[in-house]
């Protein structure tokens, strides 16, 4: 980093100062305006920011080193941008109506009070878990790529880059978010968006400059790199039908390479839970004025979630070719001996070709796009957890709370939500990947939330004993999940064996998190169905506006009203560039 370098990222920082400032000049002290950004959102804001929340730490860190471990496998979740036109054309205007605060608040409406004290818990729990303690881990990679002899002694214990830069990026992210709440966050996030993108396509460009053009890059790696659909079976196994173990997993369908049947059956279930029923995305949309501005935001937003293949993935790859050629030294650290990538090293993969291969100046522009997608990630995800803890569980100790003291808990909310992500770092550090962690996560924790919101939403005898049985049995088959996996993540069972070979707690550390994924919304569907179908039917008048089949014909009279012909049109293009890329990426 020169001095130019720094310059620029030191002018990103004072541009954020400034709109937080305008924010605060703007902003009233009330819950509709901290939570919800007083529900005035443009169109372009509403994408940008849906856009800027998604694109964070996982992917300039984690998604750029899964395509340096794994070539394109891992741009179907980027190619899910069709879920953002589900949540504009088919939720939004529920949504709308409800005039709700939150997701868990909508299904209060929609089946129960627990119903919604459920949702609410296995939301922060994902959000501790994956967005918040993701965002500090990868802040640290970053920090401790770029500044690698950063060292801090406090009271005699040393801390180094990779922790000093885990504690900035939250201070600086959490100082403007509980400041100045969802408004500063929408706002800050959509300049982010800009930056974040104008970086991103720089380092891929002077990436392939330096590597030879997009031609070289094909031949270095191979067509199995650009194969978007990986065997069911790992390469060697084939006609292999029982469970063989092999480094330390089972293959055959126990297969860790991204299988085609894990993307094409699981991985949409994910999506649409992410990008539909998620608080930390849907909350750009509740800020919207109309329902209109909330479906165009969604697909400006699909617009935007088509790039990351291109921004991310494929400098992961660059990274790759350019330490096998050998034509920057700095980058040999991700590939051992032989040629193969080493999955840890590779997680440094975007920073290390930020510090390698841009010019000073760009590097900073860059560097700063780091940092905004890092700090928008965490502010979206601070927001989201302090308006679920404020209006879904406080509140509702507290019903006769005033505005200020709503939003003073919102704040204290976030600084603790901070903490517990901090405790949880150790665990994502013995992953994997850092990518493959956080989907990992979302597969053990969404599928019965998406089961109970799309059912609920198309099926109008889905109950409320359904609903809660179904996520009370998805919420224990998840976290069951996850206390299998933690202890090998953190080493305490031997990082190298795990468990036991072939006791049942090994089979499940073992079994491909999409497969689990998948069994688990399975078992959440059929609970719902046969629970809500064996119990009384639910009460018509608390269903109105809440389903398809109860939509009065006004409401649907306004919908209609509330898109044009140029909607349809941009949607349309939305689908056809998201199956050109199926087609190319195809080997």
């Amino acid at each position: 980093m020169t001095g130019l370098d720094w310059g620029v990222v030191l002018l990103y920082f004072a541009g954020l100062a400034g709109i937080t400032w305008w924010v605060m000049s703007k902003s009233r002290d009330t819950a509709d305006d901290y939570f919800l950004a007083g529900r005035s959102l443009g169109w372009f804001v509403v994408g940008a920011s849906i856009f800027a929340s998604n694109i964070g730490s996982e992917h300039l860190v984690g998604l750029a080193g899964s395509g340096a471990t794994s070539g394109v496998a891992l741009a179907h979740y980027e190619l899910h941008a069709w879920c953002l036109l589900v949540l504009g054309w088919v939720l939004v205007p529920f949504y709308m109506r409800s005039r709700v605060y939150t997701m868990p608040e909508f299904l209060e409406r929609r089946f129960s009070p627990t119903a919604r004290w459920v949702l609410s818990l296995i939301s922060l729990v994902a959000y501790v878990l994956t967005k918040i303690a993701v965002g500090i881990f990868a802040g640290g990679v970053v920090f401790g790529t770029l500044l690698p002899g950063l060292q801090v002694n406090i009271g005699g214990t040393v801390f180094n880059s990779f922790w000093i830069g885990s504690v900035a990026v939250v201070i600086l992210t959490g100082l403007y978010t509980v400041v100045g709440g969802m408004r500063a966050v929408a706002y800050t996030e959509a300049v982010q968006t800009v930056i974040l993108l104008v970086g991103s396509l720089l380092l891929t460009i002077f990436g392939l400059q330096r590597l030879g053009g997009w031609g070289e890059l094909r031949t270095v790696l191979g067509p199995e790199m650009f194969n978007l659909w990986k065997p069911l079976v790992p390469a060697g196994l084939e006609g292999t039908w029982a469970p063989v173990r092999e480094a330390g997993r089972i293959a055959w369908y126990f297969n860790g390479d991204y299988p085609w049947l894990g993307m094409l059956f699981c991985a949409p279930i994910i999506g649409l839970w992410y990008w539909c029923t998620d608080q930390y995305i849907v909350q750009r949309t509740l800020g919207a004025p109309s329902e209109r501005e909330a479906r165009r935001g969604t697909i400006f937003a699909a617009f935007l979630k088509l790039l990351p293949v291109f921004i991310f993935i494929i400098p992961g790859m660059i990274a790759l070719a350019l330490a096998r050629t050998g034509r920057v030294g700095g980058l040999a650290m991700i590939v051992g001996p032989d040629g193969h990538v080493i999955p840890q090293q590779a997680q440094a993969a975007f920073p290390l070709m930020v510090q390698h291969v841009l010019p000073s100046g760009i590097r900073g522009i860059v560097v700063a796009g780091l940092l905004a997608a890092l700090m928008s990630s965490l502010a979206g995800a601070f927001n989201a957890c302090s308006t679920l803890f404020t209006m879904d569980f406080y509140k509702q100790f507290r019903p006769h709370a005033t505005q200020a003291q709503l939003v003073w808990v919102g704040r204290v909310a976030t600084v603790v939500m901070i903490l517990i992500a901090l405790a949880w770092i150790p665990v994502i550090q013995g992953a994997r990947g850092l990518y493959e962690y956080l989907q990992g996560v979302q597969g053990y924790l969404a599928p019965p939330i998406a089961a109970v919101f799309f059912f609920g939403v198309f099926n109008k005898r889905i109950n409320a004993r359904g609903c809660l049985a179904a996520l009370t049995v998805g919420f224990a088959l998840g976290v069951f999940r996850l206390a299998v996996d933690t202890p090998v993540s953190l080493g305490m069972n031997g990082y190298a064996t795990g468990y036991a070979p072939g006791s049942f707690l090994w089979i499940v550390n073992n079994i491909y998190f999409q497969y689990y994924s998948l069994l688990i919304f399975l078992v959440s569907s059929a609970v719902l169905v046969i629970v809500s179908y064996t119990s009384e039917a639910p009460d018509p008048a608390q269903l109105r506006d809440l389903t398809f089949a109860t939509m009065t014909e006004e409401h649907r009279r306004e919908s209609r009203a509330s898109w044009t012909r140029i909607d349809v049109v941009n949607s349309g293009v939305v689908v056809a560039l998201i199956l050109a890329a199926y087609l190319y990426f195809n080997g």
